[in-house]
């Protein structure tokens, strides 16, 4: 905490005087809480779970030591049979319990039927996370005409005015895609000439073509509903779930350009997003860690809000509201106009001094983010806010970096404390697993099971869980070069796995089962190329890195019946379970040649991130990679590639003072990357006294010690340094 911050003595507690201030003053009045009894019963919560938190780490730290020594007596891969029964012994691999399905009340059609995009957004950042609550609907015509979908070629570039042939191209492309997803009986879309509504009641749609046939939707049951405002009709279309408004206006330049008038065609988007805490925001200290607080107390008060310049005029964001049509039977249609909204708390391992207990030792940042989330929460299901978020009366708490069942039943037990102290039924906080750390995958059966009456949620990530994974085999050899990680043997079969095991235990109907990061932002073209892999696989949600990707994405939903896909994987569940334990090792010794890229690609990445990271306290964002392009990164990077090169520098490929020397080279890379942000400060040219090189390098040089490979610790010393310094440099009136 910095120093500029004092502490309240709560209940047992040493409370940061700016979060005190938020609690007592913004957060607990309308709910009615006396702050000491808050403070209070979170002390106790305090003293109950601390110390078996404390125990569950220690515990890690065992089993790592453990895997350490049988990996530098079992030098490589090894017999997959006798390391199968090596974890087992150890506990690392747990018994399987007997079957069970998961049995969770009051789950939002969002998470428990619709399948479809999930963003994942900072919170620190009130622009970004109202953004993203708004992508729950978003334009179409505008996310193509926007990206390289479209290539800039043959008259159809971007420019800086509107290309007629662009949007021609576009209105192509859109007719193609509502030829898949709502298809007309006879025709396409690129014939229509005229939507038509009955005047009698139910309404029926009718489409005049061009050659003069009528024809209607081949599914008219797809047609539920409209909006008619003066010249302007609405026509909503729903497919698999989600929902296609058809926006016809022949005033509008573009409705005058489509033969059928439509000027504009809106998809429903991302249908749940998660407001992240942990690894995409920089929270070292109480004045970050109240911004996150008061943003999402504003997101569920409906208040939140967010100022901005742009093309050189003031805008100001809020959050949408819900969109009103007609039902063919005449009826009032509503529906919500955002995303339903999960929140992201930190992984155990984290402390915090925010916080203090009465003799001043630090917490578990998870149990003051599981007590101010909550709370806060609390808000919309007393409907004390201008929005609802669940419309069940359920809070959705995505709960990273668990490692095994034991954890999982530990945290259940944590938000059911939390529950009790604020009056709250039991199993109103619904978790959401990452399946992000090789305990978890290994024993994911049992982790579902620990959780079986909150669990509404199960996602991979490659970042985190590869880095778990070199951790993890550490001193068994050199893992394979990074780019070769997703063809691994391991990584397959953990894809496949978190299906298998979430449909074996009923997730289809119940709980989503998700799927990783769409990282290049800039990429649209090969997202709608490539991300249609998600829902093929079965996963009811996949992650993308903006509302524009969301709206990109969600056409694979309409392409891909994501429910009929499951019933298809649930009958052939294709597993290989042993395959989970082939470590991704290297055959072949790499060239030098191949280890100077390797490193130098995995230094720029480092440096790129944690520069940002650490002098800025900017958690989340496009970093240019090794050749420019932009790649959406947070906190999971550096995991991954600080543990690469530990690897690597700990089994003889790589030389400490290589490693330090391309540092500094990649260092006048990114700083020439980072040449036109004006609040960028260069690490060159004195790199050894930069907090950026020397926050990276010791990620790398603690890589091999730091637990499960987390960065954490060293990232929040370091900017809390730089914060110090700052706030310094302030007081004596020189500049920032």
């Amino acid at each position: 905490m910095t120093s500029a911050d004092n502490y309240v003595r709560r209940g047992g507690l040493r409370v940061a005087g700016t979060l005190d201030r938020f609690v007592t003053d913004e957060v607990l009045p309308p709910l009615a809480i006396d702050p000491e009894a808050f403070w209070s019963g979170f002390a106790q919560i305090v003293a109950t779970f601390g110390p078996r938190n404390t125990a569950l780490l220690e515990h890690r730290s065992m089993l790592q030591e453990q895997l350490n020594e049988w990996h530098s007596a079992h030098s490589g891969a090894g017999d997959i049979a006798e390391y199968r029964r090596f974890l087992t012994e150890i506990g690392y691999l747990e018994p399987a319990l007997a079957p069970v399905s998961i049995d969770v009340d009051n789950v939002d059609p969002e998470i428990a039927l619709i399948a479809g995009p999930q963003l994942v957004v900072p919170l620190d950042n009130a622009r970004f996370a109202l953004n993203a609550a708004n992508a729950r609907w978003n334009s179409l015509y505008d996310a193509l005409y926007g990206t390289n979908v479209i290539p800039d070629r043959e008259g159809a570039d971007r420019g800086s005015s509107y290309n007629p042939v662009r949007g021609e191209r576009v209105i192509a492309f859109v007719n193609g895609f509502l030829d898949q997803a709502v298809p007309i009986a006879s025709g396409s879309y690129g014939e229509v000439t005229q939507f038509n509504l009955s005047t009698e009641t139910p309404v029926a749609l009718t489409v005049q073509l061009s050659d003069g046939r009528v024809s209607e939707l081949a599914d008219p049951t797809q047609f539920v509903g409209f909006h008619r405002d003066q010249d302007i009709t609405q026509i909503l279309l729903r497919n698999h779930g989600l929902h296609i408004e058809l926006v016809v206006d022949r005033r509008h330049p573009i409705g005058q350009q489509n033969l059928a008038g439509v000027a504009d065609v809106i998809l429903e988007a991302a249908i749940t997003t998660i407001q992240d805490c942990e690894d995409s925001v920089v929270t070292v200290d109480a004045f970050d860690k109240t911004l996150i607080y008061r943003n999402w107390l504003g997101l569920m008060t409906g208040v939140l809000e967010a100022t901005f310049e742009k093309d050189g005029g003031q805008l100001t964001r809020r959050l949408r509201a819900d969109r009103s049509f007609t039902a063919p039977d005449g009826t009032p249609l509503t529906l919500p106009g955002r995303s339903l909204l999960l929140i992201r708390n930190v992984g155990m391992h984290m402390m915090t001094d925010i916080v203090q207990t009465k003799d001043g030792a630090a917490i578990p940042e998870g149990f003051l983010d599981a007590l101010m989330t909550v709370t806060i929460a609390m808000y919309e299901l007393r409907e004390l806010g201008a929005f609802r978020n669940s419309a069940t009366g359920s809070i959705y708490v995505v709960k990273p970096k668990m490692h095994g069942s034991a954890e999982v039943a530990f945290m259940v037990e944590v938000f059911a404390a939390v529950e009790r102290l604020l009056d709250l039924p039991e199993n109103t906080v619904k978790i959401g697993i990452m399946d992000e750390e090789r305990r978890t995958s290994l024993n994911l059966a049992n982790c579902i099971a620990a959780a079986r009456h909150r669990v509404i949620f199960i996602n991979t990530g490659f970042l985190d869980r590869t880095g778990d994974e070199i951790h993890t085999a550490m001193r068994a050899g050199p893992v394979v070069r990074k780019g070769d990680m997703r063809s691994t043997a391991w990584l397959l079969a953990y894809e496949q796995n978190n299906v298998d095991v979430a449909l074996a235990m009923g997730f289809h109907g119940i709980a989503q089962i998700g799927k990783g990061m769409w990282a290049m932002p800039d990429a649209m073209a090969e997202l709608v190329d490539t991300k249609i892999a998600h829902p093929r696989a079965g996963a009811s949600c996949a992650w993308v890195p903006s509302p524009t990707a969301a709206a990109l994405h969600a056409m694979h939903y309409h392409i891909v019946d994501v429910a009929a896909r499951q019933d298809e994987i649930a009958l052939h569940p294709s597993t290989q379970f042993d395959d989970l334990l082939v470590l991704p090792l290297l055959k072949s010794q790499p060239t030098s040649v191949e280890i100077a890229e390797e490193l130098a690609n995995n230094a720029q990445g480092i440096l790129g991130y944690v520069v940002r990271w650490v002098g800025q306290g900017i958690g989340c964002s496009k970093v240019p990679d090794i050749k420019g392009v932009a790649l959406m990164e947070d906190r999971a990077t550096l995991r991954i590639s600080s543990q690469h090169i530990a690897n690597w520098l700990l089994h003889g490929l790589l030389e400490r003072d290589a490693i330090v020397s391309t540092f500094v080279e990649m260092a006048a890379l990114v700083d020439e990357q980072n040449a036109n942000d004006s609040a960028y400060q260069p690490m060159l040219p004195d790199a050894t006294s930069s907090p950026g090189v020397s926050a990276a390098l010791e990620l790398v040089f603690e890589g091999a010690k730091s637990p499960n490979g987390y960065t954490e610790d060293i990232l929040n010393a370091w900017r809390r340094r730089v914060k110090t310094q700052e706030a310094d440099r302030a007081t004596k009136g020189a500049p920032t």
